[in-house]
């Protein structure tokens, strides 16, 4: 189990950028770690993650190529970077952990096992 806290989120207009971080416990270095969100009434969506030492990063189709998820691992800390926003980019955003050790590319949430208790983002058009 790894502890995360997410910090970051706010109100932005359409089109602005917001950077989320996630701050986690010491043994936040040995997991693929990823970023998730759940828009009002709806289920929680795969957005962005990462491998174990930062080379491999994977995107949700609908948000590849404006949203960049990085980690450093000396901090014990992640990002989300988000750029261009959009409205139907609000919702509230997790940062979570793999399942396991072995996850090595987690992409949907049964792969994540550990979530901090999220920070909302709200894009207004």
């Amino acid at each position: 189990q790894v502890q995360l806290v997410e910090s970051g989120g706010g109100l932005v207009q359409a089109g602005g950028s917001l950077r989320l971080s996630c701050a986690a416990g010491r043994t936040f270095i040995r997991y693929a770690i990823g970023w998730l969100r759940q828009a009002p009434g709806k289920g929680r969506d795969f957005v962005a993650g990462i491998s174990v030492s930062g080379g491999s990063t994977w995107y949700a189709a609908s948000v590849k190529g404006r949203f960049t998820i990085s980690r450093d691992n000396g901090k014990n800390t992640m990002y989300l970077q988000m750029n261009s926003l959009k409205p139907e980019d609000t919702a509230v955003y997790y940062c979570a952990s793999g399942r396991n050790v072995l996850v090595a590319l987690p992409s949907t949430e049964n792969d994540f096992g550990s979530w901090g208790q999220g920070t909302q983002v709200t894009v207004s058009s």
